[in-house]
């Protein structure tokens, strides 16, 4: 097998190795491209990742590129984590959002559709690309934020064999399989929504769909379950409103004003710092003088990151673990991996993807990109069904859909009217000239990558 990984060069690529080294028999695995467009972030992180290959002895070769087409060809299996305009597009727009008095986080509302502008045409040539030259049948696992508004540009654009990825949407299972103590796989959730605007339902233990313990009600009335996890930023009635595990971005939903107050009260916002870190890795790591130094830099500066995610919500609430408790909880790695696997030796797997509705949830339309547990394996990606959710929940994955089906229409088009009335109906902006201004800024700040829009 030949895995390619588009955007080799991002931070978090070294997470990757271990969890590779392990599946490398089962898979077949003999070759991983890592490919990059910033040859100096390659050289680094591909440094950490050659490092780590020889101290688990891994049995495939490590390659590396700054050419698309070179790792892409013949390829099943292919990973996209890019980031167009880096860091600091993602500082940028937070901050054009935050002189709007609005939200700027990356995926949600207006810093979502500012990147996406960038992502999903990158996402796309790839996408292309692809099918152009990579094996016959490859299937591609995106990362890229906004993950679900790109899985769904993607969607309406024809490419088929895509999987939208993202850790998060399998919050209740890995919160769950840490607080009781027992390995990830005998761990079933049922989530449901849009990426970074889910719910999960029901948690079971050894089995689903009523097959097995249902745990979820027990676990969101124990207050040291709650004090254990994100759900500790919301509120106790809010909490008892929903009935359900919530995923972390709903923070910005339902305690809208609390966010936005503490995000402009700080002096740093996310994608500064984030910026920040970065740099700070490159520089140090560019400047290390053996692999151990640079493996602990690594982790010490991941560690730093990892800190302070979404700190303006959590107050002094800890932020979960994403260390396994056994080899089978690979966190990060374990979805996209996981999904490598089970599509290539028809192993099943169960866990939570963006991928088309067709009626999985009730009131959407079929070529929704919905975030549901499926199951995956040789035959492909089939969503547990929902039906119908609670009307609350309904109501606001509908209009934040909308705004997606605007948003991917917007960015295929290159339609500035479009995108401005995607923002418009998104239920953090709500407001036609905010966001007619909010897309100006957007399309100004960054022409080079975004180029013209009528």
């Amino acid at each position: 097998m030949k895995l390619a990984i588009i955007g080799g060069g991002s931070v978090r690529t070294p997470r990757l190795i271990p969890s590779l080294v392990r599946r490398a028999a089962q898979l077949d695995l003999q070759e991983v491209w890592l490919m990059d467009n910033v040859p100096d972030k390659l050289r680094l992180m591909g440094g950490l990742c050659e490092t780590l290959a020889q101290r688990y002895h891994a049995p495939f070769q490590l390659r590396f590129t700054t050419d698309p087409r070179e790792a892409l060809r013949g390829a099943q299996h292919v990973i996209t984590s890019i980031r167009p305009g880096l860091e600091h597009g993602r500082a940028l727009d937070e901050r054009i959002a935050f002189q709007h008095g609005v939200l700027g986080q990356e995926t949600t509302g207006a810093g979502g559709l500012a990147m996406a502008m960038r992502s999903l045409p990158a996402i796309l040539d790839y996408a292309h690309l692809i099918a152009e030259i990579g094996a016959p049948n490859a299937w591609l696992y995106n990362f890229t934020n906004p993950a679900g508004l790109v899985a769904q540009g993607l969607h309406y654009a024809g490419i088929e064999r895509v999987i939208g990825i993202c850790d998060s949407a399998n919050g209740a299972q890995h919160a769950a399989s840490r607080y009781l103590g027992i390995p990830l796989r005998r761990v079933y959730h049922e989530v449901y929504g849009l990426n970074h605007l889910s719910w999960t339902r029901s948690v079971q233990v050894d089995g689903y769909g009523g097959a097995g313990e249902e745990v979820l009600p027990g676990l969101l009335n124990d207050e040291q379950f709650i004090a254990s996890t994100h759900m500790s930023m919301f509120a106790p009635g809010l909490r008892r409103w929903m009935g359900a595990f919530l995923n972390e971005y709903l923070h910005y939903f339902y305690h809208r004003d609390e966010a936005l107050a503490a995000l402009l009260n700080k002096t740093e916002t996310r994608g500064e710092e984030v910026e920040r870190l970065t740099n700070d890795l490159l520089r140090q790591l560019a400047a290390a003088t053996d692999p151990d130094a640079a493996i602990h830099i690594w982790q010490t500066v991941m560690g730093q990151r990892g800190a302070t995610y979404m700190a303006h919500a959590r107050h002094d609430a800890p932020r979960p673990s994403l260390e396994p408790i056994e080899q089978d909880d690979e966190g990060y790695a374990a979805v996209a991996l996981g999904c490598v696997e089970a599509i290539a030796t028809n192993t099943p797997l169960y866990t939570g993807l963006n991928v088309p509705n067709n009626g999985t949830i009730a009131g959407l339309d079929a070529d929704d990109v919905v975030e549901v547990s499926c199951w995956i394996d040789a035959a492909g990606v089939r969503p547990n069904p929902i039906g119908t959710v609670p009307e609350p929940q309904y109501l606001l994955m509908r209009d934040v859909k909308q705004y997606e089906r605007l948003a991917a229409r917007a960015i295929l088009s290159r339609s500035k009217e479009l995108a401005v009335e995607a923002l418009a109906v998104h239920p953090l902006i709500g407001s036609y000239p905010l966001a007619e201004k909010l897309i100006s800024a957007f399309l100004a700040a960054h022409h080079d990558l975004v180029g013209e829009w009528q």
